[in-house]
């Protein structure tokens, strides 16, 4: 029997109800996802993360999607804002790398002070002239090896504080020009164009940990999202080289149609080893653990070795680096 449920879940408020307890206990969830509504104090967080991994039975990452901009679930104040991230890469012109690198990790140590070991970041979506504003200023840029230095510099920061990185959207939702909460945006471009800009950043960051699927059709390769294209997945494993633990991107958004368990299974079937859910009633929690079952064992063997990238923070002058940055965020590449 696999240690963990192939699935990723929310919780209603700021504490688990005795349901949801039941539930956790019952379907051993790999990991956990936290939003604003589950965000009040740091010691309340620290306890509904505790509730958590002892209802789940094990040490589940909680992960939370702490961008910057719009995307942050951690704000004023108790916590620090954050620009978006492309708007903090123009600042810092030619230090974005350095800039990003430090950005992140105080964001790692904010996020490890309450439990939360998990980021969905680095987006490594590379920008164009198409690009949905829901997701434009959340991106690094339009060049894919800058776009992949600055990932690599993200991914570095949350590792040395102790946090894991999740790199999204794989294989790329740059190219979008619907927002895949309420679309399934359909991508034209020639393959060749998708390994050289879209896929490069990913490919380059093979080797994180965890990675998080988009739900875009790339009709150059198959005409069914990526998220349950097991031609896409082939893809992202045995080209891109992706080989860590991939989730998918929220099963509940409108993107994807058809009922929730035969999602899950789709996607699971495709290649993916995770089904994330949030923002769902519990009924839609347990039909996707249902539907999720447990972890394959290769799916197991990937989350071990991403489990076990979780290291222990590094010692750092939180003060220091803040000031280093205020000063590396106000260049540009001209400058």
């Amino acid at each position: 029997m696999s240690r963990y449920g192939a699935c990723i879940l929310d919780a209603e408020g700021l504490r688990l109800t005795s349901e949801e307890k039941a539930l956790f206990s019952k379907s051993r969830p790999f990991g956990f996802i936290l939003f604003a509504r589950n965000i009040d104090t740091p010691d309340q967080i620290r306890a509904l993360c505790a509730e958590m991994r002892e209802a789940a039975g094990h040490n589940a990452p909680i992960l939370i999607d702490q961008e910057g901009g719009r995307v942050q679930r951690l704000r004023a104040p108790l916590w620090r804002e954050w620009l978006p991230p492309l708007d903090h890469v123009v600042a810092a012109g030619d230090a974005a790398v350095e800039a990003m690198y430090i950005r992140s990790r105080i964001m790692a140590h904010e996020l490890l002070d309450l439990g939360i070991d998990s980021n969905c970041a680095p987006l490594i979506d590379v920008a164009c002239d198409k690009t949905h504003p829901f997701l434009k200023n959340r991106c690094y840029g339009t060049d894919p090896a800058q776009v992949a230095a600055i990932g690599r510099a993200v991914a570095d920061g949350h590792l040395d504080g102790g946090v894991l990185p999740v790199a999204k959207h794989i294989p790329g939702h740059g190219r979008a020009a619907a927002d895949s909460h309420f679309d399934l945006p359909v991508v034209n471009a020639p393959r060749s164009e998708l390994d050289t800009v879209d896929f490069a950043p990913f490919k380059a960051l093979n080797d994180l940990p965890m990675g998080m699927t988009a739900h875009l059709v790339y009709e150059a390769v198959d005409q069914r999202p990526a998220t349950t294209s097991p031609i896409m997945m082939d893809i992202i494993r045995n080209q891109i080289g992706f080989d860590g633990l991939i989730m998918t991107d929220d099963i509940s958004m409108k993107a994807l149609k058809g009922s929730l368990a035969d999602l899950s299974s789709a996607s699971l079937d495709a290649g993916c080893d995770v089904i994330l859910h949030c923002n769902g009633t519990l009924t839609e929690r347990a039909e996707v653990a249902e539907a999720s079952g447990e972890m394959t064992e290769i799916a197991e063997v990937r989350a071990e070795r991403a489990l076990s990238a979780r290291k222990a923070s590094q010692e750092v002058d939180i003060a220091a680096i803040e000031a280093k940055l205020e000063a590396l965020s106000n260049r540009r590449a001209d400058g």
